[in-house]
């Protein structure tokens, strides 16, 4: 899924920053996927070399295949909930 589109999700469609907040500061204690949320363009958004690394290489481990641009092809990838279970992602 892309920032955006779990704020959507949530009810703030303008919020994809603060699902960048949130995932950031609060996915250990309640072991959040955020390695499996890129940007809208299919980028890894870190810029930070360590950080870009380890949400590359999990994604990887998970089967998800990036082009040499270090791209995720959002359409292959993205996923959507059912609109009969989307109150479970909110």
């Amino acid at each position: 899924m892309t920032y955006g589109q779990i704020a959507r999700l949530a009810g703030s469609p303008r919020g994809a920053r603060q699902v960048v907040r949130i995932l950031h500061s609060m996915s250990v204690k309640y072991q959040l996927p955020w390695h499996r949320v890129v940007n809208a363009k299919g980028e890894i958004g870190f810029k930070e070399e360590t950080a870009f690394l380890l949400q590359k290489q999990l994604l990887e481990n998970e089967g998800i295949k990036l082009t040499e641009q270090h791209l995720i092809e959002l359409s292959d990838y993205q996923f959507y909930p059912r609109e009969d279970h989307e109150e479970e992602w909110l």
